[in-house]
């Protein structure tokens, strides 16, 4: 396999696990901005403050966690790609070595 298309191959991985991560940050901000909406139609609704209160509350919560989930799946599909590439590097790497050295 040729150096080029090592680095070629490396680099699209790179790529995607980038991808992935603002793919997952990129939902959490639409999830949070819709507890943000969410919120703000209750606080202009005519109910008891106390209402409200609980209501954002748990609003918050539920798009925080939401947003949590996807950013640490990201983040695990992330390191999973990167342990690849670390893995197919090496193997590489020890191909490269064998041929400079003459011995593959």
């Amino acid at each position: 396999m040729p150096t080029e298309k090592i680095t070629s191959s490396v680099e699209s991985i790179e790529i995607e696990a980038e991808k992935v991560l603002k793919e997952a940050r990129i939902k959490a901000a639409k999830i949070l901005r819709k507890g943000d909406e969410d919120a703000r139609k209750i606080l202009l609704a005519k109910v008891s403050l106390d209402e409200v209160r609980a209501e954002c509350e748990q609003i918050i919560n539920k798009a925080r966690k939401e947003a949590n989930k996807e950013l640490k799946e990201a983040k695990r599909k992330a390191v999973g790609i990167k342990a690849s590439t670390s893995k197919k590097g090496g193997g590489i790497t020890k191909r490269i070595v064998g041929i400079i050295t003459g011995q593959s």
